[in-house]
């Protein structure tokens, strides 16, 4: 299997982390006729490395939406976001409450005001803080010649917002097709090796949808191509760990 072939069969199994690119109500054919369209650029990894053998594997992808020569996103929703960046199975820093123990000290907590005689009287500290939080990971099955997968992804839209994408795909060889919908939420998972010595965290951060030109509940459609990171990544010999994505999707409400 030589590199230009190998850049495509993996497809299916790289592509479902940008289905959020399409957008609500968004296919192909709607772009031409009314939606919109869109360049994604990214790069998605795979563990294992996609191969010729069929099995099952995980990824995580990260890209941008409208930064590409192309330009900007177009699109006829009104009020529609023309850039972004797009994740699925990463980790994300967040700010959050961070919660430690009171301490007593010399008859008095720390918190300046709570008279004590041990530490077990004084009411918890709270400040804030950056820790880690674990997106959900994308799960696939198959080879470098057909493959199905199924995930979340999260778009963070240049105006601050974000659409969290619920999806599936299939595909081979060339041709990708990736399917979906515009969920409520994300719920991410706390990295517990983030979180400073004697401090607790919230256990999960939740990311709502809350990009108003893309609502709950519309659909999404795209097709994409992918080309490995590095020659050597054929298939056969080396497999496919990680791959560069670039091509144009429908966005908007075309259909």
């Amino acid at each position: 299997m030589d590199v230009r072939r190998s850049s495509t069969v993996f497809g299916a199994a790289l592509g479902a982390a940008m289905l959020w690119a399409a957008g609500p109500g968004a296919s192909l054919a709607g772009a031409a006729t009314g939606g919109g369209e869109c360049q994604l650029q990214g790069v998605a990894n795979l563990s294992p490395p996609l191969s010729s053998t069929s099995g099952s594997f995980a990824y995580n992808f990260t890209g941008t939406l409208g930064t590409g020569p192309m330009g900007s996103c177009q699109s006829n929703v009104a009020g529609a976001p023309t850039t972004g960046t797009v994740s699925a199975g990463i980790q994300l820093s967040e700010t959050v409450p961070l919660t430690r123990p009171g301490v007593c000290t010399n008859g008095r907590c720390d918190d300046g005001v709570t008279a004590c005689v041990s530490s077990s009287q004084c009411p918890a500290v709270v400040t804030s803080g950056t820790v880690l939080y674990q997106e959900p990971v994308p799960q696939g099955s198959g080879s470098c010649g057909s493959s199905t997968t199924a995930g979340e992804s999260l778009v963070t839209w240049g105006d601050g917002k974000h659409s969290v994408i619920d999806y599936d795909t299939t595909g081979a060889l060339a041709a990708v097709v990736l399917q979906g919908t515009v969920g409520a939420s994300m719920t991410l998972t706390l990295v517990a090796s983030s979180v400073p010595a004697g401090f607790t965290a919230p256990p999960t951060y939740v990311i709502n949808t809350d990009e108003p030109a893309f609502p709950v509940g519309e659909g999404s459609l795209a097709l994409l191509t992918f080309s490995p990171t590095t020659q050597d990544q054929n298939c056969v010999t080396v497999g496919v760990s990680s791959a560069n994505i670039d091509g144009v999707v429908g966005i908007g409400s075309g259909t």
